[in-house]
């Protein structure tokens, strides 16, 4: 396997995804192949958001791919240690970090919401937030689709842009073409993935 070679196997399964053409991933004989181990080929860094399902949009099953979820696909300590385990101790080779359009995390980033720890949280989307305020062009709310977009993106190229400088174990396995770390957008109108 090749990172190259995953990125082709989700985009792959995203068409599948996208033309109904859905295969049955969860039966006994995967879980008996995957009782002994696990060799998943990459790890997903995805929005905790309930319509982002991201077994299904690439149409992986039982042990093809490791998932980490959290509200607005954002980086920390604990999530940089598991996507460590991930490409050194399984040896997953693609880390994808997937936003998506009308992201409710993106959202009450721009409308700068307080509330418990959600205020912590929302506090690591704000630079791509600031980011898209600096170029986007139009009305910059949290009722405009498209600016909502703009701090998306912005927000999952500053989470790779994270792993890349606070992992420098998963910075020295990209440079080492070990893994490629990569970002991606789901739209959760159509279900298309677009890699970054």
């Amino acid at each position: 396997m090749t990172p190259e070679g995953v990125i082709n196997e989700l985009e792959r399964g995203n068409e599948d995804f996208i033309e109904n053409v859905l295969s049955l991933k969860y039966n006994t004989e995967r879980l008996h192949t995957t009782c002994k181990g696990q060799y998943p080929k990459a790890v997903v860094l995805a929005c905790l958001d309930s319509r982002v399902l991201v077994e299904d949009i690439f149409q992986c099953s039982i042990g093809d791919i490791f998932v980490i979820r959290i509200a607005g696909n954002i980086v920390n300590s604990d999530i940089l240690g598991s996507i460590e385990f991930a490409c050194k101790v399984a040896g997953a080779k693609l880390v994808v970090v997937l936003g998506h359009t009308r992201c409710g995390a993106i959202q009450a980033a721009i409308e700068d919401i307080t509330f418990a720890n959600l205020t912590g949280l929302l506090k690591k989307i704000k630079p791509a937030v600031d980011a898209a305020k600096e170029n986007f062009e139009g009305e910059k709310s949290s009722t405009n689709l498209e600016f909502i977009e703009a701090v998306c993106r912005n927000n999952v190229e500053l989470s790779v842009e994270k792993i890349r400088k606070e992992s420098a174990a998963l910075n020295q396995m990209e440079e080492n073409d070990k893994i490629k770390i990569v970002g991606a957008i789901y739209n959760i109108e159509n279900g298309k993935v677009e890699f970054l």
